[in-house]
């Protein structure tokens, strides 16, 4: 089989794959409420109460130094009035690149309902006073591995990582309270958010609210 064979194979067996195979719920954008925070809320209080695996798993897209898109699967840590929340390490690839553009993306999806949330708007970091519960609230383990300060670095060695981690664990059994300065709660306060909702015809229903100086306004969009 020579390159376009296998092109065109892979392209048969990806559309064979099915999609929105189970029972989709129904959204109706007319009874949509105000506020995307109160939709986006009862969207994931469904997919928890439904059993949907990491339903508050999201993508994070950002843009590094060079311009060039990049992206990684967060889990979200609170949506309120004040806008999405999630965290990271302020040396980190997403750290650095929120730094030179304090803008992202985040993309919510559940497959199982057919639904994606997706939202745009400017990252603010928080306060050290908002920072130190989150740190304190992860697992030792992952306190310890955050203190080493080396994500996303070249490993050369996994028995230098090993030995670095345990030195690293010693310390956070010893001082339990001992926090990362550069771990960091982010907010995403959004300008956009749009609502997808699947359907088996695939005319998709789509709502998206935008930010304006009057407060949120809704806008469906064709599918």
């Amino acid at each position: 089989m020579d390159d376009g064979d296998h092109g065109i194979a892979v392209r048969a067996w990806l559309r064979d794959i099915a999609v929105f195979a189970g029972p989709l719920p129904e959204f109706e954008p007319q009874q949509a409420p105000a506020d995307p925070t109160t939709l986006f809320l009862s969207w994931l209080a469904q997919a928890v109460r439904d059993g949907l695996r990491e339903p508050h798993a999201m993508t994070l897209s950002t843009v590094d130094e060079s311009g060039d898109p990049d992206a990684r699967v967060l889990i979200l840590k609170g949506a309120d009035a004040f806008g999405w929340q999630f965290a990271g390490h302020g040396f980190s690839p997403k750290g650095r690149q929120l730094t030179v553009h304090p803008r992202a993306a985040l993309t919510f999806y559940w497959p199982e309902h057919g639904r994606q949330v997706r939202l745009r708007g400017a990252v603010a970091p928080g306060s050290p006073k908002d920072n130190a519960p989150d740190f304190l609230g992860r697992s030792t383990t992952a306190r310890a591995e955050s203190l080493l300060g080396r994500q996303s670095q070249y490993l050369a060695d996994t028995a230098e990582r090993d030995q670095a981690l345990e030195k690293s664990l010693a310390l956070v059994e010893s001082e339990p309270a001992l926090v990362d300065s550069a771990w960091t709660l982010y907010t995403l306060a959004a300008t956009e958010v749009e609502f997808w909702q699947a359907a088996k015809s695939r005319v998709h229903t789509r709502l998206r609210y935008e930010r304006t100086e009057r407060g949120w306004e809704r806008f469906q969009l064709w599918s």
